[in-house]
């Protein structure tokens, strides 16, 4: 008979969520028993997290930085929109060293366990769990892990190479956030392409639709845009594969409470998530400290009701996707995305974005949300 492990905070899943809140709880050296269970190691969980950070959120990060830029674009077949920001800079931080450092600040009654969780069940003072064969019982859980995406929904997916060019790369002082001048025949389609210094590039395949397709496709879209900008590759380092769901989560069955992107922490209209789990962490952990277990919603439900309007009309009217995104842009400065995209947007901002929609595709989606959710 296995025994039972008796803790008083488990964390299941270490990713940008289960390892910030484990790593801020480490901090105030609480007296509480904490575990994160975790079957990946940060290398194997490697990819790019981006978000817009100010100058204190760069000190915060830096030992995850890749790059940070102070102008970002979004180019189609027609023009080029060029945005600026010296308070708020696009910056990738490279997610193994992210989670590495926070595991390695890891401290006192917190720590890790290298291995997955199977079995949770809940009980009206405890939940229970197996790990590793042994059962754990904890009097507080908070699971970090995706919910399921429902299929047929709509997704962000892509696949991307960091790379190191044979010459230096053009206006590599630049964040190419979308160039849409690629195949736009299978859903919205776009590069994405972060110049980390003039010869090491990471460069990214991306579509928002309801079908992933095959790998092959993303990789020829790569290949086709470097060839168009002119850019050999004379070493790729690694390739990363993800999808984004852009729709609300699926309820947990197990009934513990969610964080991270399992609570709604990932932007419905935009996939960026690393700042609301950030903030979504910062609180709760502040309520722990206070004895108040309640997760904090990673989103506003006003800014959800906008997003879910915003992806209504891409689904309904996908011809329109490349140019909704460049009015969004082109209507703001660069402060104002950065806070639009953080979901921190001024009401002079939201009003800017508001006047440059199409309005019709917009009334109509406004009237199916408020139908579809009486």
């Amino acid at each position: 008979m296995s025994t039972v492990t008796n803790i008083d905070i488990g964390i299941i899943g270490g990713g940008s969520a289960g390892i910030t809140l484990a790593s801020k709880l480490s901090a105030h050296q609480l007296n509480k028993h904490t575990v994160v269970f975790e079957p990946k190691t940060p290398e194997q969980r490697e990819c790019c997290w981006s978000l817009w950070a100010t100058s204190e959120q760069r000190e915060q990060f830096k030992h995850a930085i890749l790059g940070s830029w102070k102008k970002w674009r979004l180019i189609d077949e027609s023009k080029e929109v060029l945005l600026k920001s010296n308070d708020y800079q696009y910056t990738c931080l490279s997610s193994a060293k992210y989670l590495r450092h926070n595991e390695e600040s890891l401290a006192g009654k917190v720590s890790l366990q290298r291995t997955s969780v199977d079995n949770l069940t809940f009980s009206s003072e405890s939940h229970r769990f197996d790990v590793a064969g042994n059962q754990y019982c904890a009097k507080e859980v908070f699971d970090s892990r995706p919910s399921p995406v429902v299929e047929g929904s709509l997704q962000q997916h892509f696949l991307g190479w960091e790379i190191r060019t044979k010459h230096p790369i053009l206006d590599a002082d630049t964040a190419t956030l979308m160039d849409f001048r690629v195949d736009q025949s299978k859903g919205l389609h776009f590069i994405y392409a972060l110049p980390f210094s003039s010869n090491h590039l990471f460069i990214e395949s991306t579509m928002i639709s309801n079908k992933i397709e095959a790998k092959e496709w993303y990789r020829d879209a790569i290949t086709e845009w470097l060839t168009r900008e002119g850019i050999e590759v004379r070493e790729k380092l690694r390739e990363e594969v993800g999808v984004i769901p852009m729709q609300e989560p699926q309820k947990n069955i197990s009934r513990a409470p969610t964080i991270g992107g399992a609570s709604g922490a990932v932007r419905l209209s935009s996939g960026y998530a690393f700042s609301a789990i950030q903030t979504q962490m910062t609180r709760l952990t502040e309520g722990i400290v206070k004895g108040n277990y309640k997760v904090p919603a990673a989103t506003s439900s006003h800014l959800n009701f906008m997003d879910r309007v915003f992806n209504d009309v891409l689904i309904s009217n996908p011809r329109l996707g490349v140019d909704l995104f460049m009015r969004t842009a082109g209507a703001l400065k660069g402060d104002q995305f950065a806070h639009f995209m953080l979901g921190s947007a001024s009401l002079t901002g939201w009003l800017k974005v508001i006047s440059a929609m199409p309005k019709w595709p917009f009334i109509k989606a406004v009237w199916r949300q408020v139908l579809s959710h009486d």
